[in-house]
């Protein structure tokens, strides 16, 4: 396939690199190309100061491993039957291996962080290799997303904010990418890329229509991340003949609260792993009944069943379940800005007492079982069920359905209560399918002349994900992507 949009007659501007994507790929990619002495345009959707994409709100967590043999090897295991070339997970190890070298280079100051805890796979061949570090002495916060910033503020890098690509241009006889066309104050703006287009855009964890369509068992999902990331790169890489990987492949699902008032998502303190919390609490799906261990710790959303990792499961509706003492312990919602969008940027201050989110309508309240599986639409009975098989438990000292550890408190006291669940994440990692040149190919294998791409779109990670692993390897395919595109001659 190719672009409907012929080149234009005029260009409303110009650069020999144009980066699609203003988080931690397209600041890689940015400085690096920039540093190389290239002219750059970051074309950027949201708005200043919400830009960032997940990387403005992670953990602020990169992957440096110490070893390139142990790197290859703890990848591979990850792919588990997800097969990435051989010489993909080379060049990617070999590179993120630079990462702390690198952000020296820049001006960063690497810090492994203090408890070498996290590694998701220890099991798994070359895990040992795996360090995580961040910039400075603070982690989280956004501290390696501020500096990253900064650093490309002080750059002759243009950033044009709320200028969205939309669709890449194509050249119908050579078919190299000359250019993007992007939307800027509601108007068509078409910007020249002399050498090459670097698309760094995220993932499409905002986009309904695409994970009905490519995540396994997910009816629906919202992030807890960017909500500017939908997909934009995928649709435009596809529309020039790109081939897809990893599209089934998320760091999720979790479970969270959704309003219509706000895009992204709203973490419950009761279901944190390492959190005691007073009070009954249990989560039901659609049937009525438990479907999980609430407090399980699982690695970002996947869990083993049978010996296979797989993503949680997701019996829509869900619902939380809980009584007044919980209600009474404390806010419900995690506001505490160590990662996520919501606590970080739009910053919604929940009420000490859940009283207001209660006014709202986010919080269902009943004064008996009866009554609150009337609001949700449940069977009273089974409800009632559900919660006569947890107090039990409780009274046991063990949850014989799922072998609950955490919060074995019986769920008694009146009022009830119930919050309305959906599964959430923070990213996705499929997306156009990338060679060890960064470039963007075809499904024969062919790269498409100057497309290239970094970061989540078109991730590396193919079936298990380690944490730190998406914003390492946003700086080390934003470098490869960058080095790579400005080496082009340019096409005018």
């Amino acid at each position: 396939m190719t672009s409907e949009y012929t080149v234009p007659s005029n260009w409303d501007t110009e650069a020999e690199i144009v980066i699609v994507g203003f988080g931690g790929a397209g600041a890689a990619a940015s400085i690096t190309a920039s540093d190389l002495g290239a002219k750059v345009i970051i074309l950027e959707k949201a708005p200043q100061g919400r830009h960032g994409g997940n990387t403005k709100v992670a953990a602020q967590g990169y992957l440096n491993p110490d070893s390139i043999e142990g790197a290859v090897a703890y990848l591979t295991a990850m792919c588990g039957p997800y097969e990435v070339p051989e010489d993909m997970v080379q060049v990617w190890a070999e590179e993120v291996c630079q990462n702390n070298d690198w952000i020296s280079s820049i001006g960063g100051d690497p810090q492994e962080h203090q408890f070498q805890v996290g590694i998701e796979y220890p099991e798994l061949p070359g895990s040992e290799s795996t360090h995580k570090f961040h910039h400075g002495d603070i982690l989280g916060y956004s501290e390696t997303w501020k500096f990253f910033d900064k650093a490309v503020q002080e750059r002759p890098i243009e950033i044009l904010y709320e200028t969205p690509g939309k669709e890449l241009i194509q050249n119908d006889i050579t078919k190299e990418i000359i250019g993007v066309k992007a939307i800027r104050d509601g108007k068509p703006y078409y910007v020249k890329a002399t050498k090459g287009v670097i698309l760094t855009c995220g993932g499409f964890e905002n986009n309904q229509e695409m994970i009905r369509n490519y995540l396994p068992g997910i009816p629906y999902c919202y992030t807890n991340g960017s909500p500017y990331n939908e997909g934009d790169g995928i649709t435009m890489a596809v529309t020039v003949g790109a081939e897809l990987w990893h599209m089934n492949n998320f760091a999720g699902p979790s479970f969270a609260l959704k309003v219509d008032e706000y895009e992204t998502t709203f973490s419950m303190q009761a279901l944190h792993f390492s959190k005691e919390t007073p009070g009954g609490m249990i989560v039901i799906g659609s049937n009525g009944g438990r479907f999980f261990d609430e407090k399980y710790k699982h690695n970002h959303g996947k869990v083993k069943k049978n010996g296979v990792w797989a993503p949680m499961p997701t019996p829509c509706p869900l619902y939380m379940i809980f009584d007044h003492t919980l209600l009474t312990s404390g806010p419900l919602y995690d506001k505490e800005p160590r990662s996520a969008w919501n606590p970080m940027v739009d910053q919604y201050d929940w009420s000490d007492s859940n009283e207001a989110e209660l006014a709202k309508g986010w919080i269902k309240k009943a004064d008996t079982i009866e009554d609150l599986a009337d609001q949700i639409n449940h069977d009273p009975a089974v409800l009632q069920d559900t919660i006569n098989k947890w107090n039990y438990s409780c009274e046991l000292g063990e949850d014989i359905e799922y072998e609950r550890k955490l919060m074995l408190n019986p769920l008694v006291t009146a009022p009830f209560y119930a919050v309305a669940l959906s599964p959430t994440m923070l990213n996705t990692q499929g997306g156009p399918r990338r060679n060890t040149n960064a470039q963007i190919i075809r499904p024969d294998g062919s790269p498409i002349p100057r497309l290239y791409s970094a970061g989540e779109l078109g991730s590396i990670y193919s079936y298990l994900y380690q944490g730190t692993g998406n914003i390492g390897e946003c700086f080390a395919f934003g470098r490869i992507a960058a080095r790579n595109a400005v080496a082009d001659s340019p096409w005018i």
